[in-house]
């Protein structure tokens, strides 16, 4: 296994967060270095949307104890915008649709404000500029260039609008990708496309957390790590193959193991 010499980009210990009052994460930890894929798969309901969107700053969630530095900052001190321009990015299980604003131009201000809030010497691309850039994208995505006219995710179907959460990502380069069920609702083509798009940005610095229910989207991303998530914590973890492991012996013994641990 590779060994690090270099500080965590992320390190979670002992994170406990609640819901409108009840407990959800009990103790998660989790360490990722740059350049990692760690998927985290379990259940419905084992807290693995929470936590990202926990780590995103979405104020739903009240974190009840622990910590969470990103580049040996307190991310959990942050506002959620710092947190995006810290370089943390979240592609939605059900993005949202923003009505008047086009993906052109919501992409357009996403994009200047990153690159500004980490490079103050940054010079404001042309709008010519960004559109041709645009359509290179979305092309290699497989999608029209006409969506980008179109306002935010409206009239979208499923696949598209997963499609604009990966597009979104390509532009804005982040340091860790936090991808919430992306393969949720997707068909085989739509998988392939948006997991051939996660691919193009492998390289030794691309971080990513890939949450999931099912194993299917792993057949295409092969992750450097696979966690196991139950009752709020990660209970076992393993590499690449253990995804299929799980997916053929499901969580049942996993779940029935967390429940006696509650009960003792």
């Amino acid at each position: 296994m590779k060994k690090h010499t270099s500080a965590p980009l992320l390190a979670i210990t002992d994170l406990h967060v609640s819901v409108e009052g009840k407990e959800i994460l009990k103790g998660l930890s989790l360490i990722i270095h740059e350049g990692e894929i760690h998927a985290i798969m379990g259940p419905n309901g084992s807290g693995k949307s929470t936590l990202v969107s926990t780590l995103m700053g979405h104020p739903k969630y009240t974190v009840i104890s622990g910590s969470a530095q990103f580049r040996g900052q307190d991310l959990l001190a942050m506002e959620p915008n710092e947190r995006a321009c810290a370089g943390l990015f979240l592609a939605f299980q059900y993005p949202k649709e923003i009505a008047g604003v086009t993906l052109r131009n919501f992409l357009f201000a996403a994009y200047e404000a990153q690159h500004k809030a980490r490079d103050p010497e940054h010079k404001k691309m042309s709008p010519i500029k960004f559109k041709k850039l645009l359509e290179e994208r979305m092309k290699a995505l497989k999608m029209d260039t006409a969506f980008a006219e179109r306002f935010l995710n409206q009239g979208f179907s499923g696949g598209e609008k997963k499609k604009a959460e990966i597009l979104q990502m390509h532009l804005l380069s982040p340091l860790l990708s936090l991808l919430d069920e992306t393969d949720s609702g997707l068909d085989v083509d739509a998988l392939r496309i948006v997991a051939e798009g996660v691919n193009a940005l492998r390289t030794d610095t691309f971080s990513a957390v890939i949450v999931t229910h099912y194993a299917r989207i792993l057949e295409y991303i092969a992750p450097d790590f696979v966690h196991v998530m139950v009752g709020g914590k990660i209970v076992e973890s393993g590499g690449a193959a253990f995804a299929k492991k799980l997916e053929e012996g499901g969580y049942e013994k996993y779940e029935q193991a967390s429940v006696r641990l509650e009960l003792e």
